[in-house]
């Protein structure tokens, strides 16, 4: 019994040392070369200090701006240590209650439009931390960005056209719009 007992245990001392260090030190080591910026996590910098990431969500709530998905996170939005979605049901007199207060606010927000709100400006991602927005979503902001910065409406929307992506491959996902490299854009900056 006890020379199964060695060998038990040497047999999972060997594969603890593959799977648990060995395959994820190569796995790490391939993506850090193959893969620099999205192995460090897609950081955005600008004038030499980080941002945010292309990955990851961010509230905005400046009218000069424009804002992403609502999140569910808990206890702060955006909260990339608890992401999650409210798993509210679509009966849920909770999540029709968030839904109206978050019209509301777009609506408060720029009183002029009476344009139907998108969506996805009302509900939160399944994670919580979807850094994109529609281009509907896009556009409907587009007025009250460009209201709020002096710029003319077109300008805005010209600039919503350059920074929406298309589907990946062409055929995977919908188009989308990095909210905040769009308004990175918005201020200046590439």
């Amino acid at each position: 019994m006890i020379k199964e007992l060695r060998i038990a245990l040497a047999v999972f001392a060997l594969l603890t040392a593959l799977t648990g260090a060995a395959y994820p030190a190569i796995v790490t080591l391939v993506a850090r070369l193959a893969f620099p910026g999205q192995a460090a996590g897609s950081v955005i910098e600008r004038d030499g200090r980080a941002v945010g990431s292309a990955l990851l969500g961010q509230p905005f709530s400046d009218p000069r701006y424009f804002w992403g998905r609502p999140s569910a996170t808990s206890p702060q939005p955006y909260n990339a240590g608890a992401s999650s979605g409210s798993n509210l049901g679509a009966i849920n007199p909770a999540l029709a209650a968030a839904v109206s207060a978050r019209i509301e606010a777009l609506h408060a927000a720029d009183p002029g439009s009476m344009r139907p709100v998108p969506v996805d400006l009302v509900t939160a991602s399944g994670s919580g931390l979807d850094p994109h927005i529609t281009p509907a979503a896009a556009r409907y902001q587009a007025g009250r960005v460009a209201r709020a910065r002096g710029m003319t409406e077109e300008d805005v929307l010209a600039l919503v056209g350059r920074h929406t992506e298309g589907r990946t491959f062409g055929v995977l996902g919908e188009p989308r719009v990095n909210v905040l490299e769009l308004n990175l854009a918005l201020d200046g900056t590439p």
